[in-house]
């Protein structure tokens, strides 16, 4: 029933068929029911075994107002029966990694839930892989609609280096086109600038610049190309964005495609 359960979230999510309700290497997660007890200040989730989690693939807004919104949401499904897909070891502040879903009546996914309502960011966090790259489909509605989070200013054009250097610490979606790509044996460096001048760097690690180039993303294929990057804010030499997973780079001009 719990299988059926979600077969039901990802049907009504419309998630693309080539994307998937999960990547390969997440497979591997268990199923279990829980309810949801409490929501902590941070977001967390306080289930009624006694166990705190947190939502796989979503972050919640930086913004107080929001935030709170964001907490209030969650918390109107408290009580709940869940039927939740855990990783099989906490993270490393002892909270278990999950999706859930509501079970009475129509079954609700709290993090596409949250997404759809522009009130938590598509975020593959500490991992190379997001679980289930159909968020950011949901996402996309919520961007278009205004909804939350994309009526206060995201994303942020790749240009606007001084906007960019003030929200240092958070997490960002930015957009703008890659003017160079540099690749070095650690890291591979979009530039959004032209040497000498100020703008966003992406950062993509080793591990997950090879993930990129399996997908036919190579430094020619993305110079002069439209993106949207995420990741936190860190100044190095100006703003900078440094990218964990492959599906946190997104690539504009196949989005606009699709559209037409």
């Amino acid at each position: 029933m719990r299988a059926a359960l979600w077969g039901a979230v990802v049907a009504a999510l419309a998630w693309p068929a080539a994307a998937g309700a999960e990547t390969g290497g997440c497979r591997h997660r268990i199923v279990r029911a829980d309810r949801l007890a409490s929501v902590a200040p941070a977001g967390d989730l306080v289930l009624a075994s006694g166990r705190r989690a947190r939502l796989d693939g979503v972050r919640l807004p930086d913004e107080p107002g929001l935030g709170a919104a964001a907490r209030d949401w969650l918390a109107a499904r408290r009580d709940r029966p869940l039927s939740t897909r855990e990783e099989p070891a906490a993270d490393r502040w002892g909270r278990i990694v999950l999706d859930a879903a509501t079970e009475e009546g129509e079954p609700t996914d709290l993090a596409g839930g949250l997404v759809a309502a522009g009130l938590a960011l598509v975020d593959a966090g500490e991992s190379d892989t997001l679980c289930r790259p159909g968020l950011l489909a949901v996402e996309a509605g919520a961007r278009a609609a205004r909804r939350g989070v994309w009526a206060e200013g995201l994303p942020v054009p790749a240009g606007e280096a001084t906007r960019l250097a003030g929200l240092q610490g958070r997490f960002v979606v930015a957009e703008g086109r890659v003017l160079s790509v540099g690749e070095r044996r650690s890291r591979t460096y979009l530039n959004f600038a032209r040497f000498g001048e100020e703008g966003l760097t992406v950062t993509v690690s080793k591990r997950t610049w090879r993930i990129m180039l399996e997908r036919g993303l190579t430094a020619a294929a993305l110079r002069g190309r439209r993106v949207r990057a995420r990741g936190f804010v860190e100044i190095w030499r100006g703003p900078t964005l440094d990218v964990s997973a492959a599906e946190m780079i997104e690539m504009l001009d196949e989005e606009r495609a699709l559209r037409r």
